[in-house]
């Protein structure tokens, strides 16, 4: 089945996470269960943020879109992954592979770039509070959130094109759950280091410019935080930012675990843990955490509440 004597495969099989029909299955109803709550989670917060004027900020602006690309990009993963463990067919053609790939590595390299300029949002917010809104006018925000789509775009269009021009001659079995990067270079029968170079640079950079954002700017907001004489305002100011904090570590984390290490330490099945947590785990933890630990998206959505039912008593 996993062998070709032409220079281009009209398809590619997913092999997925494992064999067990059992196992498949309780990892359909796990997987479905959480991409459901995902959908509910990520489109309620979008609608509380654009709902509620109190939540009109910079802040809240790029948490609306934060959850957008979570909802994107779980849908690009998710729903392919349930039909592959619910049926026999395991199947997907050359053209929907890499179309499956370009949008991920979008929404992926753009939330990699959005999670920095929050990150420059909250040091804007501790460090320079009187001329925050001067700073975070709107057309900054749109120009940020702009670039990360941009950015975003333009690092997956340069993936695809140069994997686009590889040659599948031989196997067509990807030992992966959906059409990764590592796993489709690993069925290629060309020379990929350069390709491997160009995903390398285009991943390292994006990575290393957000880090790099992401951690000045945490380093200047710790230094402000620390020069604060009362506890309590200690406890207000890291509040504001701890929550993005906790979402950046847990997506960052998983994220140089699979793509920036070196390729001899490549394991399957740690490299397919990591990837459904990011895959799939952490867009459904994103509007819990942002939610949970933010009192004015709880009270924003306990008016949501009170409005939506006081409409339904009126009816």
């Amino acid at each position: 089945m996993g062998r070709w004597n032409s220079t281009t495969v009209p398809d590619f099989i997913l092999m997925g996470l494992t064999d067990s029909a059992e196992t498949q299955l309780v990892l359909s109803v796990l997987f479905l269960l959480i991409y459901l709550v995902t959908v509910l989670g990520n489109t309620e917060m979008i609608m509380i943020i654009r709902l509620d004027p109190q939540l009109h900020s910079p802040m809240y602006f790029f948490l609306t879109h934060l959850s957008f690309l979570d909802l994107s990009y779980s849908s690009v993963i998710t729903p392919k992954t349930l039909q592959n463990l619910l049926t026999s067919t395991k199947s997907i053609s050359f053209l929907g592979c890499f179309t499956q790939m370009f949008f991920f590595i979008v929404f992926g390299a753009a939330e990699c770039l959005l999670l920095s300029s929050m990150a420059y949002d909250r040091y804007v917010a501790i460090c320079s509070p009187l001329h925050y809104s001067v700073i975070m006018s709107t057309r900054l925000c749109c120009a940020l959130l702009a670039g990360s789509y941009v950015m975003g775009s333009v690092y997956s269009t340069v993936n695809a094109v140069s994997m686009s021009r590889l040659h599948f001659c031989n196997s067509n079995v990807i030992q992966h759950f959906f059409c990764d990067v590592s796993p489709i270079l690993a069925l290629s029968c060309s020379d990929t280091s350069e390709v491997e170079l160009i995903i390398f640079i285009c991943a390292g950079s994006n990575l290393l410019l957000s880090l790099i954002i992401i951690s000045g700017s945490y380093l200047s907001i710790l230094s402000t935080i620390l020069k604060i004489n009362s506890t309590a305002g200690k406890k207000k100011a890291f509040s504001t930012c701890a929550s993005h904090l906790l979402g950046v570590t847990i997506f960052y984390s998983t994220m140089i675990f699979t793509y920036l290490k070196p390729k001899t330490s490549y394991s399957l099945g740690r490299d397919q843990v990591a990837s459904v947590f990011y895959t799939i785990v952490i867009p459904m933890m994103n509007p819990l955490i942002y939610s949970l630990r933010n009192k004015e998206v709880k009270c924003a959505a306990f008016r949501f509440l009170q409005k939506t039912a006081c409409s339904r008593q009126l009816k």
